[in-house]
């Protein structure tokens, strides 16, 4: 099986692009001498500083300082006081844009990701790379356009009618 690990390169592209192609591919996370490896099955988007849905909507502020940051990078924030969202930063760097990742293969809920791949605060910031101990990586799995759903996102209310019907949730339907 071919694996290469998606890099810098790869993220650095519009976000709405960046989600669609996240589908089908794998978040791999290692802990020690265990690794494993889940194939992305739905994530969201949240594209620049106008999308009232985005936590950057607010402006520069240390907790979303990340978002404004180099594309490849991961966004960690803990929201609800229970749970660790896990977010990839795309785009240009200050443009702050990201992908939230909502599922994987067989864990359906951002939070239940997080929770079963161990991710908190101490990926925040860090490149998705193999040094960090979570990177994404193109298994060579093509994904055909008719298996992915686009539709609003999830949770989103508080942004307005608007942003928050916008498109901008894409699900695999496997």
């Amino acid at each position: 099986m071919r694996r290469r690990v998606l890099g810098k390169k790869f993220f650095d592209e519009p976000t709405l692009d960046v989600a669609r192609s996240l589908l089908g591919k794998y978040m791999v996370r290692r802990r020690g001498k265990t690794e494993k490896a889940y194939m992305i099955t739905e994530v969201e988007a949240y594209d620049g500083p106008r999308d009232k849905a985005s936590h950057a909507s607010h402006g520069r502020t240390p907790r979303v300082e990340v978002m404004f940051g180099e594309a490849g990078k991961l966004f960690v924030y803990f929201t609800y006081g229970m749970h660790w969202m896990l977010n990839v930063v795309t785009g240009p760097k200050d443009y702050p844009a990201a992908v939230l990742v909502r599922g994987v293969e067989g864990i359906n809920g951002p939070g239940r990701v997080t929770k079963k791949l161990l991710v908190d605060k101490k990926l925040n910031g860090k490149k998705a790379a193999p040094s960090s101990g979570l990177w994404f990586e193109d298994r060579g799995i093509a994904i055909r356009r008719s298996a992915i759903s686009r539709t609003s996102r999830i949770g989103v209310s508080y942004a307005g009618s608007y942003w928050a019907s916008r498109k901008y949730r894409f699900v695999l339907s496997v």
